[in-house]
């Protein structure tokens, strides 16, 4: 599958709030030991700020042994069990030790659909846009598992692509995270404006 080609760690490296949107129309690719290959578009994320300054955030109250990874170095991945049952995958970003992440949300899927599908277990007639309309959904379809936390995404089997240059430019839109108690108030969740595969169709 054609990409636009890795990322840089400098990109990663960056405030939270500016990787947040530009990771909107680039590629988490997942490419497993028989040689197939999961691929989608990302179409929504959140951003979770660091230094106690989010109180939404894992790192609100500091490092803990379940978010160090969090504090890692930026363009690796911060995988939590959500709710005790499903694995949510964040794209570590700023300088290492600040504790901030992308929570990758939603993705369109574009390589592999049938076996994301098949994974998923949905039924047969199931539309292409519930296979990852959710951050939960996202990682059960492309594999993503707790072992993968700390992982690069810069390269290797599960790794983030840059959009193509033949792509059509984003249109960002901003809304509130959701299903947070906590920091609900920020305007921290990026998607793309009228995309089928947002986890909700209408935003709050």
């Amino acid at each position: 599958m054609n990409t636009g080609g890795r990322f840089r760690r400098s990109f990663f490296a960056r405030p939270c709030l500016a990787v947040a949107p530009e990771l909107l129309g680039a590629y988490l690719v997942h490419q497993f030991d028989d040689g197939t290959l999961l691929a989608g578009r990302i179409v929504e994320v959140e951003a979770y700020l660091g230094e106690g300054s989010d109180p939404g955030s894992h790192c609100y109250r500091g490092k803990t042994p379940r978010n160090s990874a969090m504090f890692g170095p930026p363009g690796h991945l911060y995988v939590y069990r959500s709710y005790g049952v499903h694995a949510c995958a964040n794209a570590v970003c700023e300088p290492e030790g600040r504790g901030a992440a992308v929570l990758l949300r939603a993705l369109e899927p574009v390589a592999g659909s049938v076996r994301m599908h098949d994974a998923r277990g949905l039924p047969r007639d199931a539309p292409p846009r519930n296979i990852a309309n959710g951050p939960g959904k996202l990682c059960q379809a492309l594999g993503i598992t707790l072992d993968h936390c700390g992982t690069s995404l810069l390269d290797g089997p599960l790794a983030l692509r840059r959009r193509r240059a033949s792509d059509p430019v984003p249109r960002v839109a901003r809304s509130r995270r959701i299903g947070l108690s906590r920091g609900r108030e920020h305007l921290y969740r990026f998607y793309i404006d009228g995309s089928p595969f947002v986890s909700r169709a209408r935003p709050g």
